[in-house]
């Protein structure tokens, strides 16, 4: 028999058994010669599987299933595997897809739990979007965790809809995705409810719940998570944000790249929605925080030597609800090893080490990556321009001194702001790539 006309069969399931099989479905599990499944899916259709047949746990073993199911259909075997709810649906079927191809499975879909879920609360779920964190357990959220995190992918996703479903794990609960947001203060934007064990003797679906609420509660696994924002989300500029939207250092508030400089400067790095962005010198953290607003798909990281102006910059991160940036206190070019490599970098202060920065940023920026600085002084900007030299950089200087509108009586004068440079700078190899091209 070939392979083509022997599909693996994959069967979405629900916890109600074989009454929530279709008669096709429940006759090709119970004639199947190898079953696949999570251990807990194959004590549930025990009954159901015929005693000849091969049984596997893929549970902690997802990598081995597409050599089980080669190995039994090259020798004519019929195979099934046990998937919960709609298996194209964050389930196992695409990624069997990906491995084996698309002629060599069959998919039986069964209703999503996210769907029963909706239905118990008769909630309209067509804008609602999808997720999971049923992944690794990376621990309690912290401010500033990176994209690694199980729970990052989260709060990307809850800045898209007024309406966000998700597939939970054991570690990654509903009582911990409440104190995430505790974390992030955005516990007075949401509302939670929990649909627990659908389908079982034991199925419970509470009530919208306050974040607080779900934070102090336990919850029975499995389990799904609605999300509801219970207010619309106040509206602001992509780009181009007002000086007075960032907290300053005080009393000598203006330390801040300033909102002509900030546009200019964001321009030329050339940002896409999933940059990965260094903002070196990060000081209020205006720069790096408007560039995590436009690369919302993408990371900023962040470092800043005084701990004064650290602590404004994690302020304005919380004031403006940033997700994908992370601060970090200290020097550069100390911690940068850890970060990945940029597509951006922005320099707006260096604490004395300007030429090394600028030979280690060029060193490290992905290919058409841009390095962005500001400066206000003959001194620095002269020691850039003999570093960009001497790493046979592709660079241009731009001289922005922007004057803004005063008033006097009742009258308005030009008040001129403070000359700044701006340095841009691409790596040798990116000059010749271009030239190429």
């Amino acid at each position: 028999m070939s392979e083509m006309s022997n599909p693996c069969r994959i069967i979405g399931v629900l916890d109600n058994g074989a009454a929530g099989l279709t008669p096709t479905a429940l006759a090709l599990l119970r004639t199947a010669d190898v079953v696949i499944g999570a251990s807990r899916t194959l004590a549930l259709f025990a009954a159901d599987i015929s005693a000849n047949a091969k049984q596997y746990d893929l549970t902690g073993q997802l990598s081995q299933v597409p050599a089980w199911i080669s190995a039994a259909r090259e020798t004519g075997k019929q195979v099934v595997v046990l998937a919960t709810g709609d298996p194209l649906c964050h389930g196992i079927a695409n990624f069997l897809i990906k491995k084996l191809g698309r002629d060599s499975v069959d998919i039986l879909p069964n209703l999503s739990m996210l769907q029963l879920a909706c239905a118990r609360l008769g909630l309209a779920w067509q804008d609602a979007r999808i997720g999971s964190v049923h992944s690794c357990d990376a621990g309690a959220w912290q401010i500033g965790a990176t994209p690694e995190h199980g729970l990052y992918g989260l709060l990307r996703l809850l800045r898209q809809a007024d309406l966000t479903a998700l597939f939970t794990s054991p570690e990654n609960d509903p009582a911990r995705i409440a104190r995430m947001l505790q974390i992030e203060s955005l516990a007075n934007d949401y509302e939670m409810a929990v649909a627990e064990c659908l389908l079982c003797p034991h199925e419970q679906v509470s009530a919208w719940l306050t974040i607080d609420e779900a934070a102090g509660r336990n919850f029975a696994d499995p389990n799904i998570v609605l999300l509801r924002r219970r207010q619309p989300v106040s509206r602001e500029a992509l780009f181009g944000l007002p000086d007075e939207r960032f907290n300053q250092r005080k009393p000598d508030k203006g330390l801040i790249t300033k909102r002509e400089v900030r546009a200019v400067s964001l321009a030329r790095m050339a940002l896409l929605p999933d940059s990965v962005v260094w903002d070196i010198g990060a000081g209020s953290g205006a720069v790096g925080l408007e560039a995590a607003r436009l690369c919302a798909q993408g990371h900023v990281y962040a470092i800043e030597k005084n701990a004064d102006d650290a602590a404004i910059a994690l302020s304005n991160r919380a004031s403006l609800r940033i997700s994908n940036y992370t601060l970090l206190h200290g020097l550069a070019p100390a911690g940068l090893e850890t970060w990945p490599d940029p597509d951006a970098v922005f320099i707006g202060g260096s604490g004395g080490e300007l030429r090394e920065l600028i030979t280690l940023c060029l060193q490290r920026l992905r290919p058409g990556g841009h390095l962005v600085m500001n400066f206000a002084t003959i001194e620095n900007l002269s020691t850039a321009i003999e570093a960009l030299k001497a790493a046979s950089a592709q660079w241009d200087v731009l001289q922005l001194q922007a004057a803004r509108s005063k008033p006097i009586l009742d009258m308005h004068r030009m008040q001129a702001e403070n000359p700044i440079w701006v340095v841009c700078a691409q790596p040798a190899e990116n000059k010749h790539n271009e030239h190429n091209d």
